[in-house]
C-alpha cells in the first residue's frame, strides 16, 4: 500500500488539473453536449451495473462453495445449466438493446447535415498552426479566434484544415470534429443560451497545440445582426498617416482589416472588442494595449511555432509598436 500511495497521489493530481468548468463535458451547455452526456451517463451505467453484478456474484461463489477445513471429498460435478445459459445469453442482449437504441438514434440524429439549411448560419471553420478562421459564407465577413454566434439559430460547420491535422472542440457545448488538408467534415452545434465559451484544439499539431484556444461567443439576435453590420463596415485605418503607412505595408501584407489585406494571417477587424490576443493572452489581466504590444513584439515567446514574425523582423520601432497596439486596442466593435 505504501508503494502504491505516491502513484495515487499522483494520479489525483493530474486529474484535478481536468477539472476547468469551462473546458468539462461535464458541464453542457447547449442540447448536442446534453445528449451526449446523456448517452456517457447510460453507457457507463449500465457498465457499472454489469461490474457490480458480476463481482456480487464472484463474492457469493467464493464464500458460499469455498472447500471447508478438512474436507477432502470431491464438489459435485455440473455439466451446464440450459435456464443459467439462456438467462446469461439474454441479459447481456437486453442491455446492448437498451444501449444500442438511443446510441443510433442520437448518433444519426446529431450527424445531420444544415449546411443547406437557409435558416442555420454557415461558418467554413479553417484551422491553423495555430489559430482558428471563421468564415461566414452567407454574410461574407470573415473573423478570426472569436466565433460569434446567435442563440436562436443551428449553426452549421464546415470543417478544414490548411496544414497539418486539427480537432475542432467546445467542450461545453458539443463533441469534437476533426480538420483534414484537403477534406471537408461538416457538424452542427446549437448555443441555446448567451455566453462565452471556451474552445480547443483536440488533436496534437505541433509545438504550440496546448495553445491553440479560441472562444465561441454566443449572442442574441439582434447582437449578431449588428456584429455583422460592423464587421462589414468600412475599415478603420489609424489617423497618423506615416503610422497607417507602416501599418499597411508591414501588417496588412497577411492580416486584414475590413476588406483591406492579406488573408494568411488572422483577421484583425475589431480586435480591440476580443476577450484574448493570440488566443491566449487574456485581456482582463494586463489589458488589451499592453497584451497586444507584447504579442507583436515577441510573438514566439507566446506561442512557440507561431508563423507571425517579431517586431524586429518586420522592422517596427518600439514607438511603432505602441502606436500599432494602441491603435489595434482602441479599434473596437460596438454589437
Amino acid at each position: 500500500m505504501k508503494r502504491l500511495l505516491p502513484l495515487l497521489t499522483g494520479l489525483v493530481l493530474l486529474l484535478s488539473a481536468c477539472g476547468r468548468e469551462d473546458l468539462s463535458t461535464l458541464n453542457p451547455q447547449g442540447p448536442v453536449a446534453e445528449k451526449q452526456l446523456d448517452l456517457m451517463k447510460l453507457s457507463i451505467g449500465i457498465m457499472a451495473l454489469v461490474v457490480v453484478v458480476v463481482f456480487i456474484i464472484c463474492i457469493y461463489v467464493l464464500i458460499r462453495f469455498r472447500r471447508r477445513q478438512g474436507d477432502k471429498t470431491i464438489p459435485k460435478q455440473v455439466e451446464g445449466n440450459h435456464t443459467l445459459e439462456i438467462i446469461w445469453t439474454v441479459i447481456p442482449l437486453v442491455l446492448l438493446l437498451i444501449l444500442g437504441f438511443p446510441t443510433i438514434r442520437d448518433v444519426f440524429g446529431l450527424a445531420k447535415d444544415y449546411s443547406k439549411d437557409k435558416n442555420a448560419v454557415q461558418v467554413k471553420v479553417t484551422a491553423h498552426q495555430y489559430w482558428w478562421e471563421f468564415e461566414y459564407t452567407d454574410y461574407g465577413i470573415t473573423t478570426a479566434q472569436e466565433l460569434i454566434v446567435p442563440t436562436d439559430k443551428k449553426i452549421s460547420f464546415e470543417l478544414v484544415a490548411a496544414d497539418v491535422k486539427h480537432s475542432f472542440w467546445i467542450p461545453a457545448i458539443g463533441g469534437k470534429m476533426d480538420t483534414n488538408p484537403g477534406v471537408t467534415n461538416r457538424m452542427y452545434l446549437e448555443f441555446p443560451k448567451e455566453g462565452v465559451f471556451r474552445g480547443k484544439c483536440a488533436e496534437l499539431c505541433g509545438p504550440a497545440h496546448a495553445l491553440m484556444d479560441f472562444k465561441a461567443k454566443a449572442v442574441s439576435p439582434s447582437s449578431f445582426d449588428r456584429w455583422v453590420a460592423a464587421m462589414k463596415a468600412p475599415a478603420v485605418m489609424p489617423a497618423d498617416a506615416e503610422i497607417a503607412e507602416k501599418f499597411t505595408s508591414q501588417c496588412l501584407s497577411c492580416h486584414a482589416v475590413g476588406e483591406n489585406g492579406g488573408n494568411s494571417a488572422p483577421n484583425l477587424t475589431g480586435v480591440g472588442s476580443r476577450q484574448t490576443v493570440g488566443g491566449i493572452l487574456y485581456n482582463d489581466e494586463a489589458g488589451v494595449e499592453q497584451n497586444l504590444h507584447d504579442w507583436i513584439t515577441e510573438p514566439q515567446k507566446y506561442k512557440i511555432g507561431a508563423m507571425m514574425p517579431s517586431a524586429e523582423d518586420n522592422s517596427l520601432t518600439a514607438e511603432e509598436v505602441s502606436s500599432i497596439a494602441k491603435y489595434l486596442a482602441e479599434y473596437k466593435l460596438d454589437y
